[in-house]
């Protein structure tokens, strides 16, 4: 019942698109006579009325105004001719809003989901049937392109690739007019695209060839075409179809740079206003791997509530509590919503005349209409400074109301009463360039200073480059590096000019590549085609959506890297259902390219993705545009793991240690990838513990059969011999448990209350007073060393005092008496002996008497 019912849609579709058609081209055709009708009247009607186009065609008469005319008139008919839009339709926040777009979706699935028309009624050969107007404009195109107008030929190379004005891709035909075209004339846009189709092999046009991409590449490069000498700068940069040459990719990186810095510079009074369009598609599903497996949502990256926000709240969601809390008089809710209206966001546009309505808000429950005070509540008037500051800013640039230095002066004024970094920054760039004021570099300085104080990237930018003209290479690499913490465009490329040209420092040609690079990437406006890329995957379009991602991931982009992988990805899940699922959208053969895809997941990994490096690694083990190779998917797990940020890539390391794939089989060190996986991501408790659980039955297996598999078992720490040094050093850092267990309020003193930040900071401070050792410990061991060389100085003066003696007895053993010796002999006591004792001597006739008494005794 399902087919008869799709035919019937198609056919009542058909019918439709031939009505519209018609239509089309009847509006077209007025629109060309009514614009001949005034060529008329300047009597040039005959020569380029459409019977002269025809009859050039037909007569094939060389006439380069006959050509161009025919182009213009082209442009106008396919003008006339709307884009097709998708029908899918956008979800919209809310229970009724999901319930319609679940609906739609329910409803595309069952009853609009036939096979393509190409694949039901044509064969792939086949050409698609055109529009009448569609067609009288290709038809004009390609007569002019076969009398070489160039204009002609770059269109229908447009039409052909990019399919415009709904006309069919065709990349083959579209390779051939590029081609044509960079041969004709070398036009820059030809070749930088034909580069582009070497690198990729987009749509099987052309075989890849990296030299000749390169080659076409730099010869637009040398045309000037920007997109281009991106695309040479970062291949040179890494390696990419010729050797790394460091040189060559600063060299074009900063002729990028150097647009790049001109375009920031450019429009109002402190340039353009940067926005970032690119972004990564996987991260808003959560990462290549899902919410809780990739990187970017797990572990010290997930998204985790608080207990004033919501980790799952949508963009929606915030501005309506906003608005909420802003009704309520909330002046911080009130100044963020002007704020976010004001710079804007990918999902936002910018509304000035909003803003400007939020900042006045502010503005007037502060201030009077003739500036004086109404309220001194120091946080009220902190917030109106910041909304003056943005008020005069407006003023200042002329951004949704006329410009007016006198107006921005007066808003300047009032916020810096309150030392707002902003007003401070802009009146800086008033005095400096003496907008609405005298010109004065000295005061401009005293502002720029305060407000670098405050550490606002534009000011110390600016203050960074006062001190650059003066000659103070220092203090102005000091400033740029604190603007470029900030990721301040024009910091970065100042401290790329001063790396590339070893001003006051060695030159480090890869520290100024890599700042060239980040200028060169921060202006997207000028040459990425990211708006483009996700305005058609929003619209559903995906194979225009990879055509530019790919694009700007030839350019360097990251993001765009593992923007075109992820889309070429057919491996998400081990178990694919797709085949149980007859309403399921079969891949056009654009996003059939696994080894295309294996290409970016290695460029993106090389740019330090940590997912994409797990993913290369998932390529490797199973074969997925590239022969199998177990010891590449094992590197790519180990370096991936080396960061402490993918659990993923723990538990794949834990997964091929268990199973000996490229690695030798070691139940033990699996067991600790799987532990270190629970430890960086704690979502991945089921995973590893059934892990776990396998693993112990097959090491005990192992164990009991005596296996030759290393199995599970405790560590123990080796006891490591220690030197005298070592020993010291270990004692003095050992923190002896007797300190900690003799007073029993110590380790209450140690707990730190969540509520008081004050206990937090005492705790900082002790940690950092922990590191050096107790003065006490120290003194004593000087004590003890100070007495231990005192001692051995009196042992040693009593041994020389003794030698001395014994010298002295050896000279004078043998020589009489000298008059003091007989007088002592003299005195003697009556009994007493010559040497002074009162014992008979041995061999004396009176020891056996001695003796005799002392037993008697």
């Amino acid at each position: 019942m399902k087919q008869p019912i799709c035919l019937l849609l198609w056919l009542f579709l058909w019918l439709l698109n031939g009505v519209v058609g018609t239509l089309e081209f009847a509006h077209s055709k007025e629109s060309v006579t009514g614009h001949s009708g005034q060529r008329d009247r300047s009597s040039q009607s005959d020569q380029h009325s459409p019977e002269s186009l025809l009859r050039w065609q037909q007569e094939g008469k060389d006439n380069g105004s006959q050509a161009a005319f025919a182009v213009q008139e082209a442009l106008s008919i396919l003008r006339a001719i709307q884009p097709q839009r998708s029908s899918r339709a956008d979800r919209s926040s809310g229970l009724i809003g999901a319930i319609t777009y679940y609906a739609k979706e329910a409803f595309f699935l069952l009853f609009m989901n036939a096979p393509t028309e190409d694949s039901i009624f044509t064969s792939a050969s086949e050409k698609r049937t055109l529009s009448k107007p569609l067609a009288e404009a290709v038809n004009l195109l390609e007569g002019a392109a076969k009398d070489a107008d160039p204009d002609a030929i770059f269109l229908l190379a447009e039409m052909c690739f990019f399919g415009n004005y709904t006309f069919p891709r065709n990349y083959k035909e579209a390779f051939r007019r590029y081609e044509e075209l960079a041969s004709l004339n070398g036009n820059s846009s030809a070749q930088s695209m034909v580069g582009f189709m070497y690198a990729t092999g987009v749509g099987g046009s052309v075989e890849r060839d990296q030299a000749k991409a390169l080659m076409y590449h730099t010869f637009a490069a040398l045309g000037g075409s920007t997109r281009s000498q991106m695309t040479v700068a970062y291949r040179h940069h890494t390696g990419i179809g010729t050797p790394r040459t460091c040189n060559e990719a600063a060299l074009w990186y900063k002729q990028v740079a150097d647009k790049a810095v001109a375009f920031s510079r450019s429009g109002p009074p402190g340039g353009q206003t940067l926005q970032k369009d690119g972004y990564s598609i996987a991260d808003e599903q959560g990462g290549v791997y899902g919410e809780g497996a990739s990187v970017v949502s797990s572990g010290i990256y997930a998204n985790k509530a608080g207990p004033s926000s919501d980790s799952h709240a949508s963009f929606d969601d915030v501005l309506e509590y906003l608005d909420l809390m802003s009704r309520k008089g909330d002046l911080k809710a009130t100044f963020s919503l002007g704020r976010l209206h004001y710079e804007g966001s990918r999902t936002m546009r910018k509304n000035l005349r909003t803003a400007r309505a939020y900042f006045r808000i502010v503005a007037r429950k502060y201030w009077a209409k003739d500036g004086s005070i109404l309220t001194e509540d120091g946080n009220v008037g902190r917030v109106a400074a910041k909304a003056a500051g943005y008020l005069g800013r407006m003023s200042l640039r002329g951004e949704g109301m006329e410009q007016s230095f006198e107006r921005a002066l007066v808003w300047f004024k009032r916020g810096l009463a309150n030392g707002d970094a902003l007003c401070q920054y802009e009146l800086g760039l008033m005095y400096l360039h003496g907008l609405g004021v005298r010109k004065d570099p000295v005061v401009a300085a005293d502002y720029l200073k305060e407000a670098a104080n405050q550490d606002f990237a534009s000011a110390q930018t600016h203050l960074g480059q006062l001190f650059l003209d003066q000659g103070d290479i220092s203090t102005a690499t000091r400033y740029f590096d604190l603007a470029a913490r900030h990721r301040h465009i024009e910091a970065f490329y100042h401290l790329a000019e001063i790396s590339n040209n070893g001003i006051g420092r060695e030159r480090s040609c890869g520290i100024a590549t890599a700042y060239y690079k980040l200028v060169a990437e921060k202006a997207e406006p000028i040459h990425s085609s990211f708006v483009e890329a996700n305005n058609a995957y929003e619209d559903g379009d995906v194979e225009t959506a990879l055509v530019m991602y790919m694009m700007a991931a030839e350019q360097g982009y990251e993001l765009a890297q593992a923007n075109v992988a992820f889309l070429l990805d057919e491996h998400r899940s081990i178990f694919s259902f797709d085949p149980l699922m007859p309403w399921k959208k079969v891949r056009s053969s654009l996003l059939r390219n696994t080894r295309l895809a294996l290409i970016y997941w290695t460029r993106s990994a090389k740019q330090t993705n940590i997912d994409s490096m797990v993913k290369m690694g998932d390529y490797y083990l199973g074969g997925y545009g590239v022969e199998a190779d177990m010891e590449k998917a094992a590197a790519c797990y180990q370096t991936a793991a080396d960061t402490h940020q993918s659990a993923q890539a723990l538990w794949n390391l834990g997964w091929i240690h268990e199973n000996g794939i490229g690695v030798e089989q070691d139940f033990h060190l699996a067991k600790r990838f799987y532990d270190q996986a629970l430890e960086t991501n704690s979502e991945a408790y089921l995973p590893v513990k059934l892990s776990l659980i396998k693993l112990r039955l097959r090491s005990f297996w192992n164990t009991i059969t005596h296996g030759n598999v290393n199995s599970i078992h405790e560590e123990s720490e080796p006891q490591k011999s220690l030197s005298f040094s070592q020993w010291l050093a270990t004692f003095l850092d050992d923190p002896h448990p007797y300190y900690h267990s003799a007073d029993a309020t110590a380790a209450d003193d140690d707990f730190v209350d969540p509520s008081n930040p004050d206990s937090s900071a005492s705790l900082a401070e002790d940690f950092y007073d922990d590191q050096v050792p107790d003065d006490s410990i120290v003194e004593s061991l000087i004590i003890i060393v100070l007495a231990g060389i005192l001692a051995f100085l009196v042992y040693y003066r009593q041994q020389r005092q003794n030698q001395h003696r014994r010298t002295d007895n050896n000279v004078n053993g043998s020589a009489a008496p000298s008059p003091q010796q007989q007088q002592q002999q003299q005195q003697q006591q009556p009994g007493q002996q010559a040497d002074g004792g009162f014992f008979p001597a041995a061999g004396d006739p009176e020891r056996a008497n001695w003796a005799a008494g002392g037993v008697g005794h």
